[in-house]
């Protein structure tokens, strides 16, 4: 059997650090060199707050996928299903070109697990296949 598939991720890191400062620098930037309004730059800089909350928070979050389970936490959110009682993954890519990962029960219920804890998703698709749990790729669903 494989051996427990782990995944964690932090709010963090290096990435999001670069990319807020990126953004940063180019409303300063445009304030210094090409004298833009404040109030004007008022609205990108409304989209850089949540990147600054998750460097502020440092929120957690992670998946562990065993031989019998997937748990997952992503900030007061978490949750465990048995892998015995799934009956297939389904991978939706959105149009925005997000893939949203739901796990379909025996039961008929419906699990979407958050975006933030998941890992690449090629290697999510491999890890549960090595488990017998079916995969299923649908790509530009609007539900």
């Amino acid at each position: 059997m494989a051996e427990e598939f782990r995944h964690e991720a932090r709010g963090r890191n290096r990435r999001t650090a670069l990319a807020l400062a990126g953004a940063w620098a180019a409303m300063a930037a445009a304030v210094l060199w090409i004298d833009a309004a404040l109030w004007v730059l008022a609205i990108p800089a409304l989209f850089t707050l949540p990147a600054l909350w998750d460097l502020i928070s440092d929120r957690r979050a992670g998946l562990a996928l065993g031989a019998e389970r997937i748990a997952w936490h992503a900030g007061r959110r978490s949750g465990e299903v048995a892998l015995a009682q799934i009956e297939t993954a389904r991978f939706d890519t959105r149009l925005d070109l997000s893939v949203r990962v739901t796990l379909v029960l025996r039961s008929g219920r419906r699990i979407r697990l958050p975006q933030e804890c998941l890992p690449r998703l090629a290697e999510l698709q491999s890890a549960l296949a090595a488990r017998g749990v079916s995969t299923e790729r649908h790509h530009f669903s609007l539900f």
